[in-house]
């Protein structure tokens, strides 16, 4: 059995989904997994059936702990295992990944220019036999919307757009004129170079 194989048949029985798997040159093994797609949410967790769910690091050391021992029997060679969430900026990489993610912002590569550009950004949606991506046509509730009509094949990559809600939070020191214009004590949450120290 190949190493992809491997880890493939492992996650699974794990209950995940194996989003990518890439091995480098130095020998460093990374995998990429998430829960799998209509896994129910346990209870305790939130709101029942649609909160979403997070790979915990506790995910990730299950998942590491099954694939040093699968992949020593299977005799497959690798100097690091690297196990984590995709992330926020997830990768869309089979048809099941888009049928998932439909309706969600998603910024597309494509392999081949399309009117000179190659990079798009839109919610994507189903299409009779492929995927559109609803492009909002710049400034104006009457401008209306362009799109794009595309299949997998013609995607170099495809992945979600992070949506970052920082509703309700607010930084240290926010509304005190001092601290916004870089006089006076520096709190300990001040913004500092666009992070938060």
């Amino acid at each position: 059995m190949s190493w992809q194989g491997a880890i493939e048949t492992t996650v699974k029985g794990l209950g995940y989904e194996l989003v990518d798997a890439e091995k480098s040159a130095g020998g460093l093994l990374r995998v990429f997994i998430d829960h799998a797609d209509g896994v129910p949410v346990p209870e305790g967790s939130g709101s029942a059936g649609s909160a979403p769910r997070f790979i915990t690091v506790d995910d990730c050391e299950k998942v590491t702990r099954q694939l040093q021992h699968v992949l020593e029997v299977e005799g497959c060679a690798y100097e690091r295992l690297e196990v984590s969430s995709p992330g926020l900026d997830r990768p869309l990489k089979k048809a099941s990944d888009y049928l998932r993610f439909a309706g969600e912002q998603v910024e597309v590569t494509l392999k081949m220019p399309f009117k000179g550009r190659k990079k798009f950004r839109g919610e994507l949606q189903p299409n009779e036999g492929g995927w559109r991506l609803a492009l909002e046509k710049g400034g104006g509730a009457e401008a209306g919307q362009l799109a794009l009509e595309f299949s997998i094949d013609e995607v170099r990559e495809a992945r979600l757009v992070p949506v970052i809600d920082f509703k309700g939070r607010r930084l240290a020191g926010q509304g005190d004129a001092g601290s916004a214009s870089g006089g006076g004590a520096r709190a300990d949450n001040e913004v500092d170079g666009g992070r938060i120290q």
